[in-house]
């Protein structure tokens, strides 16, 4: 049976949220309960914003209306809770969630409409196809698929984004690319020889290539979980920050990484495309 909760102390619903909001967004039943699925979806969320903070408070505090950027938004739980607990608030700065799926951007867009959220924003399409007219000061991407994850990243550094934070959900790209891998060195081959472990491994690799091309870009970058493991099994939260314009270092890195297992990751490739080639 659900919880009754009392959304004014309950711990896992965040401090001055809206409880019409939260019923909208059907992370409480009309009733005001708050059931398992919807606890462990709003405990992901409030946890980000609060990792989200920093950025937040930094693109506030540089900008007079800081841009936020929400890749493969999906339902906008993220986007409407920032503007919720962070810009609404502020009484400035404005998020746009892009989202491919027509139905789930009317949606939102409906919900901003409803509540008032009026520098809430909504672009249907693909991440890369989207015209921005200004430069986002903070980009996000919680739970966007394979390489939606990559062209989140593609956007911030194209844009020359001050922050950026992912949260990558499921990941094929490397993995796939391992299976015709023939490394020189036999312990890296043993690391991914079976398919499990090629799956494992090439989501893990997936990842480490990730923050290595956020770092070659001048990124400051931290790596961290986003809630406990028995929550959900995407935890991993890649934070970046822009501190210079490159990193040579980095570049080294990532070159010998990407040349030790024969990989070309499409994020890796789309860069090039735009001369921003993170290894050179």
């Amino acid at each position: 049976m659900a919880k009754q909760v009392d959304p004014r102390s309950d711990p896992d619903v965040p401090k001055g949220m809206s409880v019409a909001l939260l019923k909208d967004l059907h992370l409480l039943t009309r009733e005001g309960q708050l059931n398992a699925d919807a606890r462990r979806k709003l405990k992901q969320i409030r946890h980000l914003v609060g990792l989200l903070k920093p950025a937040l408070d930094d693109a506030l505090a540089r900008q007079t209306e800081p841009v936020i950027i929400d890749c493969g938004a999906g339902k906008s739980y993220l986007g409407a809770l920032l503007y919720e607990l962070v810009l609404g608030p502020a009484g400035r700065g404005s998020i746009t969630a892009i989202e491919a799926r027509p139905e789930l951007s009317e949606q939102a867009a409906a919900r901003a409409a409803r509540f008032g959220q009026e520098r809430f924003r909504v672009a249907t399409g693909a991440i890369d196809k989207i015209e921005l007219s200004d430069r986002p000061n903070v980009v996000t991407a919680l739970h966007a698929c394979d390489t939606a994850t990559d062209d989140a990243i593609v956007l911030a550094i194209t844009k020359s984004a001050d922050h950026i934070a992912v949260v990558p959900c499921c990941q094929a790209e490397v993995a796939r690319q391992l299976e015709t891998s023939k490394p020189a060195d036999p312990v890296l081959a043993a690391l991914f020889a079976h398919a499990l472990h090629r799956r494992e491994f090439g989501s893990h690799l997936t990842n480490v290539i990730r923050a290595l091309v956020l770092e070659a870009h001048g990124y400051k970058v931290t790596v961290t979980e986003l809630v406990g493991w028995e929550h959900s099994a995407k935890n991993e939260l890649i934070l970046g920050k822009r501190v210079n314009r490159f990193d040579v270092a980095a570049r080294a890195q990532l070159r010998a990484t990407l040349d030790s297992f024969k990989i070309v990751p499409s994020l890796v490739s789309e860069l090039a495309k735009r001369d921003l080639d993170p290894r050179t």
